[in-house]
Order: structure tokens, then sequence, then C-alpha cells
């Protein structure tokens, strides 16, 4: 049987007459720059997270730079981010000049290591970018006691994290919203995914949103105005019509996320040496990645793949040992977590449209490898 890592048919497929009156009503008004689909698509985001300000922005890396030009995470300033996560939350820092102090994970949750942080806190340290990474946010309790005994800005990388919440000062909050700046990503293959590029910035704060509009604007608020050296990086009105119907049905898809990684994690945990992530009680999780840990990574995949199921690795190399970030300094051995976890891990195809069949036959095929 053919088990795709990903596929987007499926859902098209169950839901054509929806996308296609979205797509062609965007056609037919020609509203494509800043429409009235991306408004409407920003207040509904901003109601389902319980935040103030939501901004569309083209993509969750474009996020990231505008978030970290807006925080001052630039010329020198010292930002801690893990080197166990996605290129872009760290080159964001790394292309405004500034100093980005790479962090190790922690080896059950998978997670940034906050102990780790706080020990890399200097008095050029200005900002933190927690990353939520597959299932569960980084502790924001955590997170934001840091930030606050040191002064640092939060910008929150919430890219894979859409409705995934943290239990913070007592109260449950969705990741994203917690920092300074929240940043989500609509990468197809996201818990909420466009059709193409896309992505979301979040805030609480007036002045904070204000810029952001601004930034992604060319740093204008009125046309051929220009208070800031901005970005030209604004959510296309065909995506966020797109959004607007994946948004209707996030619940459902989420549920039906739960219920695969329920059936995998079942029929995998007998299976000497497979290790999955450990879930915290302050946090309630998504399932948008599917990792286990195992041993004979590489083989298992050359494996699956021969037998026609798909995978993924989420990350094979970690920051601290990638080519571009060699002037950083760091060397092999000096993230010996992230560095094991690398040689580990391995993702498994989960996505709503998903049938049981298929689960049963990546479990099956995984059962045989490891006899």
């Amino acid at each position: 049987m053919q088990v795709p890592f990903y596929t987007s048919t499926r859902e098209y497929k169950a839901h054509k007459a929806e996308f296609d009156a979205a797509v062609s009503g965007v056609m037919a008004r020609g509203d494509f720059i800043l429409g009235g689909e991306v408004a409407e698509f920003e207040k509904e985001a901003a109601a389902y997270l319980g935040a103030t300000y939501a901004i569309g922005v083209a993509s969750g890396t474009d996020a990231l730079v505008i978030g970290a030009d807006i925080l001052g995470f630039r010329d020198g300033a010292e930002i801690l981010t893990p080197t166990f996560t996605f290129f872009a939350s760290t080159s964001c820092v790394a292309r405004l000049g500034g100093k980005p102090v790479l962090v190790d994970m922690d080896a059950e949750t998978l997670e940034m290591d906050l102990a780790d942080a706080a020990r890399r806190v200097t008095r050029n340290t200005k900002g933190i970018i927690p990353v939520h990474l597959f299932v569960q946010p980084t502790s924001m309790q955590g997170v934001m006691d840091l930030a606050r005994s040191h002064g640092l800005a939060v910008l929150e990388d919430a890219a894979e994290a859409w409705s995934m919440e943290s239990l913070v000062d007592g109260a449950w909050r969705k990741a994203g919203t917690i920092g300074d700046i929240g940043i989500y990503s609509f990468f197809p293959t996201k818990t909420l995914g466009a059709y193409g590029d896309a992505g979301l910035m979040v805030t609480d704060d007036e002045e904070l949103y204000r810029k952001i509009k601004s930034y992604r604007i060319h740093g204008s608020s009125v046309k051929y105005h220009h208070d800031y050296i901005g970005y030209n990086s604004r959510l296309d009105t065909i995506q966020a019509a797109i959004l607007r119907v994946k948004l209707q049905r996030t619940t459902e898809a989420i549920a039906a996320r739960a219920s695969i990684a329920a059936h995998y994690t079942e029929r995998l945990s007998g299976i000497p040496g497979i290790r999955f992530p450990k879930l915290t009680t302050d946090s309630r999780g998504v399932s948008y990645v599917y990792n286990i840990l195992v041993p004979k990574r590489d083989e298992l995949a050359a494996f699956l793949k021969e037998k026609g199921i798909g995978t993924s690795i989420y990350y094979p190399i970690p920051l601290h040992l990638q080519k571009c970030f060699a002037y950083l300094g760091y060397r092999e051995g000096d993230f010996p977590v992230a560095e094991r976890i690398c040689r580990e891990i391995l993702a498994l195809p989960i996505y709503p449209e998903l049938r049981d069949d298929e689960v049963e036959c990546v479990c099956e095929a995984i059962a045989a490898f490891y006899k």
C-alpha cells in the first residue's frame, strides 16, 4: 500500500465546491492584494486565538523577520533561539545583524531547554525566540519568567503550533498569543494550511500592531509615505479566502489528528526501542507532526520508502552545524542532546484525511523492520 507522507488533494476533493467558490469569488471581485477576505480572516483568526490584533503576511518566515526587526533583534543584540528548529527561527536574527545565541533541547519533550537558555543570558541578551515544535508548546510560563527577570522581548514562533495552548500565570492561552509578538505559518502541511505560502502575526500591543501593519507594506501607513524601511509581505487575498474555509473545520481537523496519533501510539508502544516525545501537564497539544525516536533511523526510513510509505526528518542537522552558521563558532559536541535527537527522530504520515488502514500499514511495516 502506498501511504503518502502528506497530500492536499484529499481535502480539496472532499470540499471542492467551497474551495472553488472561495477562489472564484476573489477572481470575480479582483481584490487580490489585501482584499476583503484578508481583513475578515484577520478578525476571525484573532477571535479564534484570543488575540487583540492579527495581521496577515506572506509567510511564516516573513513574519519572523518582521517581528525580529520591530523588536530590535539586530545590530549585535544577543537573541536566545534553539539549535533544534527550522532555519527561519534563527536566520531572522542573523539577517538583521543580531547574534543568535543557540540553546540545546530537552531530550524528553523535544522543546527548548530553558535551563540551558538561562545559563546563556548575558548583559547583551535582548530577546528570546521560543519555538513550539511538533505537538506541544515550549513551557511559556518558563519563557515568560525568564524574560521578565532579564527584561527580554519575546518573539513567539508558533509556526507549527496553531491551536496549541500553554498554562501561563494560571490561565490557558493559545500558543503564539503570550509573547510580545507571535507568528504562525500557513504552509500547506500545517494544521491550518493554505494552498501556498501564507503567515500571520499577532499581538496585544497597539503600537506593535500599527508597526506590523506598516512594515508589511514597505513601512507605509499612507500610500507612498514611508515611516520605516519596511517589507513587501502581504497575505494574498486568495490564500485568505482558502484559510477562511479551512478555519471553519479547525476543531474537526485537530480531532482527526488526535485520533491518528492515538492509533500510532497504541500500535507502536509495544515495539522495543521506540520512544515518543513526553507530553507535559502545562500544555494542551495538537498533533501537527507525529514523531518517533528510533534506533537505526536511516535504515528504517529507507525500508519504509521501499514499501511506498512516506516519512520525513525534522531535523537532520541542528543549526549550530549548518554551514551558514559556522561563523557563530559552535562545534560538534556543543549541543549533545540536539545532535543525538537529529540522528534518531523520524516523522510518520499524519493529516486529517489519513485512513485507519494506512496507519495500520505504517505500523505493520515498522514492526516488521524491528523483527
